[in-house]
């Protein structure tokens, strides 16, 4: 039996879950999300928890039976409370700006490059003086919050000589020697 998936998720207050034709629904004061369910997998809920049930043992069903208990309560936390993640920009003249659902990245390119950002996610960009660039991204969907930044992470990764690039607050990198100098 899936450890993950016969744990019940609790309902917060100020959250409602409702199942309708394997679509499970999720209201909160942060959003709306929804998620389709496999028919082999049923979705109850019962006195302010979701239940996430299998109807048989087979290796396809007991994997989708974690995999659907996670969705959920990713999607119960989102609405509930939100995430958030930060990027930070390490490199001179390196640079992020945010208008609205438009963010403006100078990564070191010929030209700055922008993104327009799906409506579900806010953005800011905080430069401050003497401190790398921060960009704090937050959105109910764990699921396209993780998307969008590792969208903007692959714009210019992290290098390991010199360690600039676009990596997440707290990240570390791996750091190689360079070249040694002949004596």
């Amino acid at each position: 039996m899936s450890r993950i998936g016969k744990a019940p998720i609790s309902i917060p207050s100020g959250v409602n879950v409702t199942i309708k034709d394997n679509v499970v629904t999720v209201k909160g004061p942060k959003g709306e999300l929804h998620q389709t369910i496999n028919p082999a997998i049923t979705v109850e809920v019962e006195e302010g928890h979701v239940v996430v049930k299998r109807s048989s043992d087979e290796k396809e069903q007991r994997a989708m039976h974690g995999l659907y208990r996670s969705l959920i309560n990713n999607m119960v936390i989102g609405v509930a409370q939100g995430y958030k993640k930060e990027l930070e920009l390490v490199g001179v003249g390196y640079r992020a700006t945010s208008a609205g659902q438009l963010l403006e990245l100078a990564l070191g390119y010929s030209h700055p490059i922008q993104m327009m950002l799906p409506s579900e996610i806010s953005v800011q960009a905080v430069t401050d003086r003497k401190s790398n660039p921060i960009i704090t991204l937050e959105s109910a969907d764990k699921q396209l919050i993780g998307q969008v930044c590792a969208k903007i992470r692959s714009l210019r990764k992290p290098e390991p000589y010199k360690g600039k690039g676009v990596r997440f607050k707290g990240e570390v990198i791996r750091r190689k020697a360079g070249k040694s100098a002949k004596v």
